[in-house]
């Protein structure tokens, strides 16, 4: 799949998962891959930013072709590892990266992070939640999630956020409007 540019300054490469039945998005801002997908894609790449533990999915075939450092956060750092990902960078809350600060998302695992860009706008979550059905956003399985209620309250202090945009790892992103798609997911919590 070729890379396309889905906002300005973010291309996005998609890979279908036949098993969960939606896209796994990969995407590229200023030579940075967050969440690489499967495919191949030929762009210069200085880092490869994971958003949590899960989401090592290409990073080292990635990181073996361009030689881009992998940068996750600490708390998840070790599972990377374990899955033959080798780890260069801790990725911290308030940290910048191509424009974006590192955000708390966790919950889904203790490492989970989110970019958000308050200029744009825009936030870029991996697992937090999941573009499903398009134009609307859901929780993956209990079963996969570590701590659900830590989870809840991450993705309530994502919607107070107020982003426009929500670039998801799993499903369709929310191009439009993705705030009230975050606080209708927030207002489904029991």
């Amino acid at each position: 799949m070729p890379l396309r540019e889905i906002v300005p300054g973010v291309l996005t490469w998609p890979w279908f998962s036949e098993r969960h039945g939606y896209d796994f998005n990969g995407y590229i801002v200023r030579e940075i891959a967050i969440d690489p997908v499967e495919g191949d894609i030929d762009v210069p790449l200085r880092r490869i930013v994971l958003t949590n533990r899960n989401h090592f999915r290409a990073a080292a075939k990635l990181r073996a072709k361009t030689g881009a450092r992998v940068a996750v956060h600490p708390a998840d750092a070790e599972f990377v590892r374990k899955q033959g990902v080798e780890v260069d960078d801790d990725l911290n809350y308030g940290d910048q990266i191509a424009g974006f600060t590192v955000v708390d998302a966790h919950g889904k695992s203790p490492g989970e992070i989110a970019l958000w860009n308050p200029e744009r706008k825009l936030l870029i979550v991996g697992d937090a939640c999941v573009g499903k059905p398009p134009g609307s956003f859901a929780l993956l399985p209990p079963k996969v999630i570590d701590d659900l209620p830590a989870l809840q309250q991450s993705l309530r202090r994502l919607a107070d956020l107020e982003p426009e945009t929500v670039l998801v790892g799993d499903g369709a992103p929310v191009l439009k409007a993705a705030a009230e798609a975050l606080r209708a997911l927030v207002r489904s919590f029991a």
